[in-house]
């Protein structure tokens, strides 16, 4: 039985696995460790200690996770117009070309460089808009 819901969404006659709700496995697993997680701890740490090269990379992602993302600094003219993005992209481009960021990094600050760019151009379309209505 499939149909619209009243906020114009589909609705299907099988909901599908309950939100939150694990699996089998994961259920059978998570009793299995149940009391047993300070033990199989002290073993990681026990074999990290001995020399065991996969014990010790477990223990220390759990002390000091991998960085995702890390904070980068250049320089990036001030942008107060849409027509000032234009000079930012150029910075943007010359810190990857320069080796300043990486084509990663370039790339990710570009579509922010872009997306304030079409915040500024709104909002100057919108004082013009209102400039116009005021005449």
């Amino acid at each position: 039985m499939s149909g619209r819901t009243t906020a114009g969404t589909f609705t299907t006659g099988n909901p599908g696995r309950p939100k939150g709700a694990r699996n089998r496995t994961t259920m059978a697993v998570m009793e299995l460790l149940d009391g047993q997680a300070e033990a199989i701890s002290q073993k990681a740490v026990e074999l990290a200690l001995q020399g065991d090269t996969v014990a010790l990379r477990l223990c220390l992602e759990r002390l000091a996770p991998p960085r995702k993302d890390a904070p980068v600094q250049f320089p990036l003219p001030r942008m107060t117009t849409a027509r000032d993005a234009a000079e930012a992209a150029g910075a943007v481009l010359e810190a990857v070309a320069e080796g300043d960021l990486t084509p990663g990094e370039g790339a990710q600050i570009m579509a922010l460089v872009d997306s304030y760019r079409r915040t500024l151009e709104v909002t100057e379309l919108e004082a013009r808009l209102t400039a116009l209505e005021g005449r």
